[in-house]
């Protein structure tokens, strides 16, 4: 449930906070800085968040404290955001939002390898992804719809939606799982020993698995592509293509139908064959096929490749996650878990600026939608050039995945070490 709301947060003000910025400025440039918020704060907040939270549990705490203290900062921000007033203004609510945002969302996202056996971290992985699809679906379906009515009610109806899920996932998890000391806050010491482990831990985690670096730079490419494209795609609909903005609301949010399809897929097809094979495979066919944009504007072309588009986003978001949780100590959970989100938010920093100076400089190339075809070709080469990358890091080139077979009805799920 938490995963369906920040994703419809995160998705509002990703695509449609640069809506709001053309208000005050026509820069395409400004525009992606503007969204490089989530970048800055993803470089550093979640791997102390994720090492603050498994300090935390060491001592019988649980990483729902963190939940639960950064949920209302998130949701007051991304409400505030529908009134902003200035650029700045929404420059700084938008660091803000994203800074609080990863210190309830890091956690809760460690709860997937703390509390599900390896046989389920493709399905697993596929399942979240679904629900985070859900939730850019209804965000893209409905926002531009929402924006034409009250300009601030996307936002609004984010930051409620952030309310519900979290006090629902507080007060029934709980119940599902056996989680000692639940309430234990988070303490100075514990933000302590982060800041003083963090560092060292990350340094001698990266010097003994090599792999690790070279996830860094793969789910950096990844994110990359994702980042530019989620940005400007409803720029290139609107402003590049000419439709209405409550058209390409309805046009991106039926694409987002495939990318649940292209989730649940390859989560379940991960599982069988292997999560690198299936990345592999699927990463050729992806940015193989997101050149068609940049070579035509044909509509029933582009009609012919939305499909194989929507579902290689859909495959890179289930399991961009899912190929970091084999190579995780499990005593480091939380702090990798921040380090997935470090990746990310290079690619996420990098995505909006890249795509926007491309749109700019290469404006002159594609005359007929205004440069916006440009971002195409960063998509393409990011995802790409990580194919290479993703080959080299071998512990993950297994066989076919051992089929999943059934748990025993009486089988409890547990946070490791508490009882």
């Amino acid at each position: 449930m938490p995963t369906f709301a920040t994703s419809f947060a995160a998705t509002t003000v990703s695509t449609y906070l640069p809506v709001l910025a053309r208000r005050f400025t026509d820069s395409t440039t400004v525009i992606g800085v503007l969204i490089v918020g989530e970048g800055l704060m993803a470089l550093w907040v979640p791997l102390l968040v994720g090492s603050w939270s498994d300090h935390v549990r060491a001592r019988g705490g649980s990483r729902l404290s963190f939940v639960r203290f950064g949920s209302p900062f998130v949701a007051g921000a991304i409400a505030a955001m529908g009134i902003a007033g200035s650029l700045p203004a929404l420059g700084l609510l938008v660091t803000f939002f994203f800074a609080v945002y990863f210190i309830a969302y890091e956690p809760y996202r460690a709860l997937y390898p703390d509390l599900l056996p390896p046989r389920l971290t493709g399905r697993a992985q596929g399942t979240q992804a679904v629900w985070r699809g859900v939730g850019t679906f209804l965000a893209l379906g409905s926002g531009g719809a929402m924006l034409s009515l009250w300009s601030e009610l996307p936002f609004m109806l984010s930051a409620v939606l952030l309310a519900l899920t979290v006090a629902a996932l507080l007060m029934l998890l709980p119940r599902l799982v056996t989680v000692s000391r639940e309430r234990e806050p988070p303490s100075i010491e514990g933000l302590r020993e982060a800041l003083r482990d963090v560092r060292r831990d990350v340094t001698l985690l990266l010097r003994k698995h090599p792999e690790l670096r070279r996830y860094v730079i793969a789910n950096c490419l990844w994110e990359l592509s994702l980042g530019a494209l989620k940005t400007f795609v409803i720029l290139y609909v609107t402003v590049g293509l000419g439709f209405a903005l409550s058209q390409a609301s309805l046009i991106v949010g039926a694409v987002a139908l495939v990318i649940l399809v292209g989730a649940v897929t390859s989560g379940r097809l991960a599982d069988r064959i292997g999560i690198a094979k299936t990345m592999e495979a699927g990463l050729w066919v992806y940015g193989a096929v997101l050149i068609v944009p940049v070579l035509t504007t044909n509509h029933y072309a582009l009609i012919g490749v939305v499909p194989v588009i929507a579902f290689g986003g859909g495959m890179t978001m289930a399991l961009s996650y899912a190929v970091l949780i084999p190579l995780m100590p499990r005593e480091h959970h939380g702090l990798l878990t921040g380090f997935y989100s470090m990746s990310r938010g290079l690619g996420v920093m990098l995505g909006p600026l890249l795509g926007g100076v491309a749109i700019s400089v290469l404006k002159g190339a594609f005359p007929a939608t205004h440069g916006y075809a440009a971002v195409w070709i960063v998509t393409s080469a990011s995802l790409l050039a990580s194919i290479p990358v993703l080959r080299s890091m071998r512990s993950l080139r297994e066989g076919p995945a051992r089929q999943p077979t059934a748990a025993p009805e009486d089988e409890k799920l547990t946070c490791p070490g508490e009882s």
